[in-house]
């Protein structure tokens, strides 16, 4: 490969899927790191370091210190601020970067979807939309929803929320992948009438929108924040082990990546 020292910002199945298979190829060094955001990881292939660089002027210099050839992107679609933190270092310490990130879920007939940008606008919607919510956010934005008194919510991440909860809640720590049958039971176990998701894509945790759909539920549905501009995304680990073959004069850095 062109690129033979590789940094990966994981957190996701995409990324460690992908660092499996760079740990397998002859000639190439790859270090994920990991936020360090949920207690108990599932730890990638290869060498790991957990925490954040300090921002982007952390990042920029761990880069250049650490004489890295490229920066794959494999961070949860909704984390903005690392996203845009990479970028940026990217750029400043010449380093070619890349986002990965698995293709947005898309509704199917017999959806019924309410989509929203943000936490707050989801937070505003429920009450309009149902009594009994289920909150599948993780558990990082749990408090936008804090002070809804009038929605029953059922929470479930892989770790508890640290911040503030609403009045009435349950929380349910399950970690994925989950089956359309699975969530079936939990739906309608719980009464749920509204479902609250980001739509962070992926098979992993895909279920629960059929089950909305079989179920007859709405779903408000956050859509993922704008990436950088000019920032190269592709979808698939398979798509970041062509661009890495590449050598620098072929490789494109920039671009929309068919987003």
């Amino acid at each position: 490969m062109a690129a033979r020292r590789v940094l990966i910002l994981g957190g996701t199945r995409e990324g460690r899927v992908l660092a499996e298979a760079l740990v397998a190829t002859p000639g190439v060094e790859v270090i994920s790191s990991l936020a360090g955001r949920v207690r108990a990881p599932v730890l990638p292939a290869g060498e790991v370091r957990i925490g954040g660089f300090g921002g982007t002027d952390g990042l920029q210099k761990w880069l250049s210190d650490n004489v890295i050839d490229a920066i794959v992107d494999a961070t949860h679609p909704f984390a903005a601020q690392i996203t845009r933190n990479t970028a940026a270092a990217a750029r400043a310490a010449g380093v070619p970067a890349l986002v990965l990130h698995r293709p947005p879920w898309t509704a199917q007939p017999g959806d019924s979807w309410i989509s929203v940008d943000s936490l707050a606008a989801a937070a505003r919607a429920v009450p309009t939309h149902g009594v009994s919510a289920f909150l599948t956010i993780g558990r990082q934005g749990v408090e936008a929803f804090a002070g809804i008194d009038t929605v029953r919510f059922l929470i479930r991440a892989i770790d508890p929320p640290t911040g503030a909860v609403p009045a009435r809640h349950e929380l349910l720590l399950e970690r994925g992948p989950f089956t359309v049958e699975h969530e079936i039971d939990l739906l309608r176990r719980h009464r749920i009438d509204v479902l609250v998701t980001k739509n962070s894509g992926g098979a992993l945790t895909e279920a629960k929108l059929a089950a909305a759909r079989t179920c007859g539920i709405r779903v408000v549905m956050i859509e993922r924040p704008a990436l950088p501009d000019g920032v190269l995304v592709v979808h698939t680990p398979a798509d970041v082990q062509a661009w890495l073959a590449m050598d620098s004069a072929q490789r494109p850095d920039r671009g929309n990546g068919g987003r």
